[in-house]
């Protein structure tokens, strides 16, 4: 039984770098449930990268941080769209942790402009090949207040702020549906490059009810129910996937064991 209903449906996947991240296991998942993706990359030498990921599909290279007709790239391969996946996000952490008080404008802006604004431009631009009742996805996380998250979780907030936002505009003309994800923390090559995120994982593991991380193909799993007419009766909403965290703050075991280690 195809529950997702997803067969035969196009979706465009902006944000595949490699095999560990969020749009890696969506993308997989979608083509396994009979869809069929597009892909693009940030810079050409991702190509061939994600070319051994999903061979059969279609790469190319879209910078967000320029002015590109992105809706004649993907005209070369479709008409329209059932969906797309906004799973980009950079901030430059090259100088080590800051305090937030300390971050550059032009590193603010940015991450602001790859991590956010791009979701509306994107959207913008492909408004004429969404199929009436599309989906659009973005990532975001599950707590835009971790401070740890450095000068990233402002601009997640930001991304959270604009999905309902984006959704109300595109009601004024179609059915196009805007949601995001909010992830917990995963194992992903990106989310390695932010400051400390390592023990930061080790130590949400624990807050997890289920005392076991999340897995990233529980975050993709969400992705593609969204991006599903499953999902018909979800818009403008952040959902979250963080196996139970948000509830788990004060878990009597992490409280014990500080108390006795002090």
């Amino acid at each position: 039984m195809d529950f997702l209903g997803v067969a035969g449906k196009t979706f465009y996947i902006a944000g595949v770098a490699n095999k560990k991240s969020v749009a890696y296991f969506s993308a997989k998942t979608l083509i396994e449930n009979g869809a069929r993706c597009l892909f693009s990359v940030q810079k050409p030498e991702q190509v061939d990268a994600v070319k051994k990921l999903f061979p059969e599909s279609a790469i190319f290279v879209f910078d967000v941080e320029k002015d590109q007709n992105l809706l004649s790239e993907i005209k070369k391969h479709t008409d329209k769209l059932d969906g797309l996946l906004h799973s980009l996000a950079f901030a430059n952490f090259s100088e080590g942790p800051k305090p937030f008080h300390e971050t550059k404008r032009e590193d603010y802006l940015q991450a602001a402009q790859i991590s956010c604004f791009s979701l509306v431009e994107i959207s913008n631009a492909l408004k004429e090949i969404f199929t009436e009742n599309a989906s659009i996805v973005t990532i975001s996380i599950s707590n835009t207040k971790a401070t740890s998250y450095g000068y990233l979780g402002p601009i997640k907030a930001m991304l959270d702020a604009t999905v309902p936002f984006l959704a109300k505009s595109f009601s004024e003309f179609s059915q196009v549906r805007v949601n995001a994800v909010g992830a917990g923390p995963l194992k992903t090559s990106a989310s390695a490059g932010i400051p400390d995120y390592i023990d930061n994982y080790l130590y949400a593991e624990q807050l997890t009810l289920r005392k076991k991380s999340l897995e990233t193909q529980e975050v993709a799993n969400t992705v593609c129910f969204l991006l599903s007419p499953r999902s018909s009766g979800i818009n403008a909403s952040t959902l979250l996937v963080d196996a139970g965290i948000s509830s788990n703050y004060f878990d009597q075991n992490l409280v014990k064991a500080f108390a006795r280690s002090t």
